[in-house]
This record gives C-alpha cells, sequence and structure tokens, in this order.
C-alpha cells in the first residue's frame, strides 16, 4: 500500500510538473507574440517604381501578434512577383500590401488591385485642382467636414488610392494631368467603406497626400471645429506642434528621379 501511494504521488508530482512546464511555456511564448508565422521581406534595398522579383524575397519568422492582415504571408508571394513598389522598401523590411501595386499595366482590372482583405470603395470628394496630381498608388488621409456643427474629423489616415475616376494606371494618369476628377476609389476595409458611405450622405470629404515613405499614424486626432478658425487661440494650438516639432527633413529626391 506504501508503494502504491508512493507511485501515485511520483506520477501526480511528474504531472505537476509537465503542465508547470506547458503553461511556462505558453506564457512564454504569449509574451514572444504566439506562434510565429512566415512572412516575406525584402533581401536588398527594393527602389520605388522597380517590378518585384523573386531574387528581391526572402522570408522571416514573425510572432503572430505583430502580423496583421496587411502583411504579405509566405504563401502570397506569387501575387506580388512583376508588381511595382510604391515606396523605396528597406534590406530586411517585412512588405506589406500597400509597398505594392501595379502601375504599369493599364489594362489591370480594379478587382485585381484590391489588398486582400480590403474593398475599392469609392469616395467623392471635393473638386479642386490638386486632385489632377493625385494618382494610382498614392497614399491619403481623408477629412470630413460634416454635421451641422461643420467641425473637420479625420476618418482614415494613409489609405492606398486604387483608382483616380476611372484610370487604374499611375502611369497613363501621370500623363494627364490636366484631367480634373471628383472620384478616387481607395482600399479599405469593409467597415471604413461603410464608414466612407455614411460621411458622403452626411457632409463634404476631403483627401490629403502624404509621402509614400510616412509609416505615421496619428492616435485619436481632434475634431477642429469652425470656431478654430475665428479664435487666435485655438488656431495657436493647433499650430504649436508643427511649430514645436524637431523631427529631421523627409528625403524626398526619390520620388522625382
Amino acid at each position: 500500500m506504501k508503494h502504491r501511494a508512493a507511485i501515485i504521488g511520483l506520477l501526480a508530482g511528474a504531472l505537476a510538473v509537465v503542465l508547470l512546464l506547458v503553461y511556462l511555456n505558453r506564457v512564454e511564448q504569449e509574451a514572444a507574440g504566439g506562434r510565429k508565422i512566415p512572412v516575406i521581406v525584402a533581401v536588398e534595398e527594393i527602389r520605388r517604381g522597380i517590378p518585384i522579383s523573386e531574387s528581391m524575397l526572402g522570408t522571416r519568422e514573425i510572432p503572430v501578434a505583430y502580423v496583421d492582415d496587411r502583411v504579405v504571408r509566405v504563401n502570397e508571394k506569387e501575387k506580388i512577383l512583376g508588381l511595382r513598389a510604391t515606396s523605396t522598401i528597406p534590406v530586411q523590411q517585412s512588405l506589406i500590401w500597400n509597398d505594392v501595386m501595379a502601375i504599369s499595366d493599364d489594362r489591370r482590372s480594379l478587382s485585381s488591385l484590391v489588398q486582400p482583405g480590403n474593398r475599392a470603395t469609392p469616395v467623392r470628394v471635393q473638386m479642386t485642382d490638386a486632385l489632377a496630381l493625385i494618382h494610382p498608388g498614392d497614399f491619403v488621409d481623408i477629412l470630413c467636414v460634416c454635421g451641422t456643427a461643420k467641425e473637420s474629423s479625420v476618418l482614415l489616415q494613409r489609405v492606398l488610392v486604387l483608382a483616380t475616376g476611372t484610370t487604374t494606371s499611375a502611369a497613363s494618369s501621370s500623363k494627364d494631368t490636366e484631367r480634373q476628377v471628383s472620384v478616387l476609389t481607395l482600399s479599405t476595409s469593409l467597415q471604413e467603406s461603410q464608414l466612407l458611405s455614411v460621411a458622403m450622405e452626411n457632409g463634404k470629404l476631403t483627401a490629403v497626400v502624404r509621402n509614400p515613405s510616412d509609416q505615421r499614424v496619428t492616435d485619436s486626432p481632434a475634431d477642429v471645429s469652425a470656431e478654430s478658425v475665428t479664435d487666435a487661440t485655438r488656431r495657436q494650438a493647433i499650430q504649436n506642434p508643427r511649430r514645436a516639432a524637431r523631427t529631421a527633413p523627409i528625403e524626398l529626391k526619390d520620388q522625382y528621379q
């Protein structure tokens, strides 16, 4: 009887040790971001506008907590071969779908340009001369002046432009800078498409262009009211962050080569 009790005790102890090790391993994985997912990375610098070839690409495993729908997985590599980079991609940087877009093939259908998981969403924006300078492959922020209070709200940031008017090719778009369009087709999630559709019914949308290499997204940007235009104190508060910024200037020369 004593031997049986000792054996049961040893087995219970061993089971407890195994369970503890499993628990610690799970905690360690969660702390490190979970299981690892193989994704596509650049093994050499891929310059803006250059077609992507297989020799430029490699793989790296990243914890699942740090992989979102924008990151190109290894099993999706064939989909990006031959597409052109929308911005210069540094060595060892993971590729995201915003980094690539076919800009030379005029005959590509709009549906083939939509990033996986996203939707091609046409939006009516205010007619300005600057719209003629927006091309497929550019990134924009979308603002809305909505409601009776006439407040300006930031709806979306760093959204990829798939088409301007009926043009899906940046090459064709740049040949005709005199044209004017009032509709931009954007690559957005389903809920972002819902947000834009409601905003178009309740206000006016404005597209503001951003540098393609600028990955920054402002967290919870405050709305700006009409009073801010006439109130000197509010205007000053809006301008202060820009004046206080001490960031290095962004290198733009690659865009104009």
